[in-house]
């Protein structure tokens, strides 16, 4: 009787640690998990591994499809931000979208070039000087890291189309409900 007791205590135990374990993994298939629950996905950026060339400016230079779940209740809309924090100049703007529905799981592949596009989302400028998604470009050297964060946000961004970052983020400043982010790897 003691015996099964220990080892159903063994078991108990076994069991709990790997529960814990589980519970502290982010990544699930190629999504990578937030706060509360918000996960993103996408193809083209997996967490840890490279681009694939035709996202960058080595080939077509087209937006990714990025998905998402797990916003949390109370969200109003969603904006997605790509950035390289290894650019030689400081943080690198690659694409900021923002006045997405909350309704709304998923930006499409190769969203077109424009200050606003269907659905009404709107995109800011990037550090290119441009409207829209500016694929990884780094100069030549070691790879760098490229961060594509989605935001679940408890108000709707008012920005007209064409905002910068610095005004998507006084917007969303204290509105952000949860955040994840998948960090891929670029290099030339």
């Amino acid at each position: 009787m003691v015996g099964a007791v220990a080892e159903m205590m063994m078991a108990a135990g076994l069991l709990l640690i790997c529960m814990g374990l589980l519970a502290g993994c982010s990544v699930q298939e190629e999504g990578y998990g937030g706060a509360k629950g918000l996960l993103v996905f996408s193809e083209a950026f997996v967490q840890g591994q490279p681009v694939p060339v035709r996202f960058t400016c080595k080939g077509e230079d087209t937006s990714p499809e990025v998905r998402w779940e797990g916003a949390p209740v109370g969200t109003r809309s969603v904006a997605v931000i790509l950035e390289d924090p290894d650019a030689p100049g400081g943080v690198f703007t690659h694409w900021l979208v923002y006045g997405i529905p909350a309704n709304q799981t998923e930006l499409a592949e190769g969203i077109p070039k424009e200050k606003e596009v269907a659905g009404g989302i709107r995109q800011g400028g990037n550090d290119f000087g441009k409207y829209g998604y500016g694929g990884p470009c780094p100069p030549p050297g070691p790879a760098h890291h490229y961060m594509l964060a989605v935001y679940a946000l408890d108000t709707p961004v008012t920005l007209g189309p064409g905002a910068e970052r610095q005004a998507l983020e006084s917007a969303m400043k204290g509105h952000v409900l949860a955040s994840t982010h998948i960090t891929a790897v670029f290099g030339r």
